[in-house]
Parts: structure tokens; sequence; C-alpha cells
């Protein structure tokens, strides 16, 4: 059974930094994309880190381009989240998915997901 797990969300004053972190079980990681999405409520989820587990390639979406850093422990089966300089336009409930890799990697569509951990920004 595939599982992904979040932990690390909480709430954070504007500035300050988090580490997110996606345990990943039941299916083989080196052959995975796994991302990072958020979603607000009313509005679209929001893409916004992944990386492929084969070839390391990562992608950031521009919101977060600079600030957060994205990297994976194949040998623990967990992906990271490193996020600087929170904003309180990054308050958003974060999830984990992941993808089997094939010729396009993309942070777009994910098949499995996690529950999802919230971030809040404080001003």
């Amino acid at each position: 059974e595939v599982q992904l797990v979040e932990s690390g969300g909480g709430l954070v004053q504007d500035g300050k930094s988090l580490m997110l972190s996606c345990a990943a079980s039941g299916f083989p990681f080196g052959d995975y994309a796994i991302g990072w999405f958020r979603q607000v409520p009313g509005k679209e989820r929001e893409g916004i880190s992944c990386i492929s587990n084969g070839d390391g390639s990562t992608y950031y979406s521009n919101s977060v381009k600079g600030r957060f850093t994205i990297s994976s422990d194949n040998a623990k089966n967990t992906v990271y989240l490193q996020m600087n300089s929170l904003k309180p336009e990054d308050t958003a409930v974060y999830f984990c998915a992941a993808v089997l890799l094939r010729s396009m990697f993309n942070c777009i569509n994910y098949d499995y997901w996690g529950q999802g951990t919230q971030v809040t920004v404080s001003s």
C-alpha cells in the first residue's frame, strides 16, 4: 500500500524557517518523482517543488524559487522541503505526492497523495 506521510508543519512568524518531511512507503522510491503542493481554501492547488528520484532533477515554482529547497534521502525514503524566509502568503495546507517517473519529469499530475500538513505564517 502506497503511503505518504507529511510532518513538520506549524505556526511560524514572517521571515522564519520550517522544514517539511514526506516519509514514503509501499513503492520503489527511486522510480518515482515526489512533489510538494499547497492549497489555500478557495484557490487552486499549486505545485511548488518536485524532485525526480531517478536523476535528481528539481522544479520550483516562481513563488518559492530562491527560498525553498527540496531534497531527497533515498536511504530513508524521505523527501524534505526546507522553507526559508517564509511569508504570510505561504500559509496553506502542504501536501506531498508521488508519481511514477515517465519520459517527462513534471510537477503537475501526481497519483498518490498524503494527508497534508498545515503551515501558518503570521505577520
